[in-house]
């Protein structure tokens, strides 16, 4: 053999002592046993903890503690969760398909297993190691354990201990009996600990007249006990809760529990309206949920608030919320026969008022009181802002220096045509609203048209700057994004706000275009944490020039226009109208230079579900729009939270835009005369005015405006007929607002 043969036969010899090696280290044998030792090593942990782990006394709340909630001023305004909504049942009184929906909701092998879900455990365990939060998967066992021996914590160390102790109660205790400890101690949302609370918060009956149906909604509502409220879930919670309630009858089915046929029977049982809890009447339970709420959308979660322990104090001035109160009782509630009155019955007042240079809500009214009527209308967004969204339309067109269609830059001063039921020009889909009263008007300006709030002006307006770029301003203000689709009608405020919301948008404009998000918790502190409180003060979202020109156009409407009820000399005010379709909401928004405060009438059916309908004969005074009963209280609001008067005026800066500026009241010419209303806030036509001729372009601006509006005689000169009720056009329905001031 030569040397070369050698040396490949040494190397060869290497590689197969190295592979030898290798394969030494890693054979099956020395694998199987590394991982049997380090099951035996988890298995001898785990009866280690076994062990060492008893089963504690049951917690029962014992140190469940009070949340206080303050004034402004730290005097007290309530006091909350020194004790629990709970009222222990025996199981035996709760219906057997009522028990059964929980188990096929919770835990199908609830009566098959040994009391915990390994998979669902470990997976939690990684969950809450990797920083994702709280997941399901326990069984009914774990989650009474949970309940009534832990804490809520999420850490690895509690959920270790619940899987010890869920496997020791399995073996001690009966079914039946940890069922029952399940039912009494989880929590159903509405202040609701246990069954039989919750039946009587959601259903108003006892746990044992609960049918198949409630029980199973009962069951799905556990998942997500605020997301899933019927009363207050989105329209994806209502989706996702009705889900998640024939989920629950499916598995009854699956499991023998229930017949098929019968199943198919069941309809979803939607819940009664909410009430408050003791000690939350009047204004306290509307405060009280709208604090709640905000530190929610901070991150502090309904279990982390039921807790208790927390100190919240609210921005409410105690005095301020007092004047409001005293202003609906004054000039409305007083005015109004509840009982005997079927009008009147439906009428519901809101309010937001808010300090334009913070944001703080100094003052809230949601309704006769928290107990009567729980669903809070100052925050409540169902319902339409009306012709209070005509500012954000000319704010839109005055920020993106929109031209009208003859290329005038649109100012206070641009002429448009206000003729009643004119097409607007340049839009895809077609739109022609009403004015009220059908009354047209001969080239008014912009001053002139958001006076008398006309209708044909601001829908033209809206397609000249167009919808999305309105829209685009409108939600940087404030606006919600609650059904608003980029159409012309968006003009007439056809989404849905509330006058938190809408507080909001007009302390912006008081705020010279800088963002004021509306914050009701001054603080919340708690011995463990602390809430990081909300800024109400934001960025610029549109120019000084811009808010101050909107400002200057609603001091007008309030001096000589449709918001004329709120005119005195012991303070400056800038303000809009707003009456919705079919006159179903009227909405008063305005400013002080110190106080911006949205008042809102809602007509709400008194019959089980509510639904909207007309105020049209609200203390027999015929149609209630913004000009009314709104404007009054906003009025005797402002002046009593004002101290009488105030000296403060608005700092008005770059007010002059367009080709003819503003510079002071418009005269009325004599066949412009008007007769008196029958509201301060409606304009009613004159025998002398006269019919308007066919709708024209928008004239120029560098021709002196004829203001006088001629006008097709209203059939109905009392101002309470609906036009509505008369010919339309056709096009896109006008939507709210068409009667609008």
């Amino acid at each position: 053999m030569g040397r070369a043969d050698a040396r490949r036969a040494q190397g060869q010899e290497a590689r197969r002592a190295g592979r030898g090696g290798i394969r030494g280290l890693f054979t099956w044998r020395k694998i199987l046993g590394t991982f049997f030792g380090l099951c035996l090593l988890v298995m001898g942990a785990f009866v280690a903890l076994y062990m060492y782990v008893d089963v504690p006394a049951a917690n029962a709340q014992a140190e469940k503690q009070s949340n206080v909630y303050k004034y402004s001023d730290g005097t007290l305004l309530a006091r909350t969760g020194s004790g629990v909504n709970r009222e222990i049942v025996d199981l035996a009184v709760v219906p057997k398909g009522v028990q059964h929906a929980f188990v096929a909701a919770e835990n199908k092998s609830f009566y098959r297993d040994q009391g915990v879900d390994l998979k669902g455990t470990a997976r939690g365990l990684l969950n809450t190691l990797s920083g994702k939060g709280k997941q399901g998967g326990s069984t009914i066992t774990q989650q009474y354990v949970k309940n009534y021996y832990l804490t809520q914590d999420q850490t690895v160390s509690r959920k270790l201990k619940e899987l010890v102790i869920s496997l020791k109660v399995d073996q001690s205790t009966k079914k039946d009996d940890i069922l029952a400890g399940y039912l009494n101690t989880v929590y159903y949302g509405r202040g609701a600990s246990g069954i039989q609370a919750a039946a009587q918060a959601y259903y108003g009956v006892d746990a044992k007249d609960l049918d198949v149906s409630q029980g199973a909604y009962l069951a799905a509502l556990l998942q997500a006990p605020s997301q899933y409220d019927w009363a207050v879930a989105s329209p994806t919670g209502k989706k996702l809760v009705k889900e998640r309630w024939g989920y629950t009858l499916d598995n009854m089915v699956d499991e023998g529990w229930l017949d098929g046929a019968e199943r198919g029977k069941l309809t979803f049982p939607v819940p009664k309206s909410p009430k408050a809890a003791p000690g939350m009447e009047g204004q306290t339970g509307y405060l009280v949920e709208a604090a709640n709420q905000e530190m929610a959308r901070q991150g502090v979660t309904e279990e982390m608030r039921e807790a208790g322990g927390w100190t919240v104090t609210l921005n409410i001035d105690k005095k301020r919320q007092k004047q409001l109160e005293k202003s609906v009782d004054d000039q409305l509630e007083n005015q109004l026969d509840r009982k005997g009155n079927k009008i009147d019955a439906t009428v519901q007042a809101g309010a937001t008022s808010v300090d334009p240079k913070t944001g703080k809500v100094v003052a809230l009214y949601g309704g006769v009181g928290a107990t009567e009527h729980w669903i809070s209308n100052a925050t409540r967004q169902d319902y339409q802002p009306a012709s209070t969204f005509k500012p954000l339309v000319l704010a839109s067109a005055l920020e993106n220096e929109s031209v009208t269609r003859n290329g005038d830059l649109i100012g206070l001063g641009t002429v448009y045509d206000g003729t009643s039921k004119r097409p607007v020009v340049g839009s895809d889909t077609p739109f022609a609203p009403q004015n009220e009263d059908d009354i047209s008007y001969d080239n008014p300006t912009v001053q002139r048209a958001m006076d008398k709030s006309i209708n044909a002006v601001f829908a033209q307006m809206v397609v000249d700057v167009t919808p999305s770029a309105v829209k685009k301003t409108a939600l940087a203000m404030g606006v919600p994004d609650k059904n608003f689709p980029e159409r012309p009608a968006i003009t007439l405020g056809t989404m849905n706000a509330s006058t938190w919301d809408m507080a909001g948008v007009y302390a912006t404009l008081d705020n010279h275009g800088k963002k004021v998000t509306p914050t009701i918790v001054k603080s919340a502190e708690h011995r463990d944490r602390a809430m990081e409180p909300v800024d109400g003060i934001g960025g610029q979202v549109i120019s000084r020039s811009s808010a101050d020109t909107v400002t200057r156009a609603l001091t007008e409407v309030v001096d000589i226009g449709s918001g004329r009820e709120a005119n005195t000399s012991a303070y400056d005010a800038a303000g809009k109208t707003g009456t919705s379709e079919n006159n179903k909401a009227a909405w008063f928004a305005a400013y002080a230079p110190e106080l911006s405060t949205v008042v809102a009438l809602y007509g709400e059916s008194t019959k089980e579900g509510g639904g909207q309908v007309t105020l049209t004969g609200t203390a027999n005074s015929g149609r209630a729009n913004g000009g009314g009963f709104p404007a009054k209280i906003w009025a005797d609001y402002t002046l009593g939270a004002l101290g009488g008067g105030s000296n403060a005026r608005f700092d008005l800066e770059g007010v002059e835009r367009g080709e003819t500026a503003v510079t002071e009241t418009p005269s009325a010419t004599p066949s412009e005369t008007e007769s008196p209303s029958p509201t301060p806030s409606e304009e009613t036509a004159t025998p002398s005015e006269t019919p308007s001729e066919t709708p024209s372009e928008e004239t120029t601006t560098s021709r002196p405006p004829s203001e006088s509006p001629s006008v097709t005689p209203s059939e109905d000169p009392t101002g309470t007929k609906d036009p509505e009720d008369g010919e339309q056009p056709p096009g896109e329905r006008p939507g709210s607002g068409i009667l609008d001031q």
